[in-house]
């Protein structure tokens, strides 16, 4: 567990490397993965249709 030490706060590497991903994570890999696909379609539309 975090311990403070004056003003500052001091944590085993482990407790320092951890983040917490939230829904704005998971909403940003939606958004690229999606126009990724939709800038890949566009472009075998455009190429390789016929």
């Amino acid at each position: 567990m975090a311990t403070r030490r004056g003003p500052q706060i001091v944590e085993t590497p482990t407790e320092a490397r951890q983040g917490e991903p939230g829904p704005s994570v998971l909403a940003m890999l939606a958004i690229s993965t999606g126009l990724a696909l939709l800038v890949l379609g566009l472009v075998w539309f455009v190429f390789f249709h016929t």
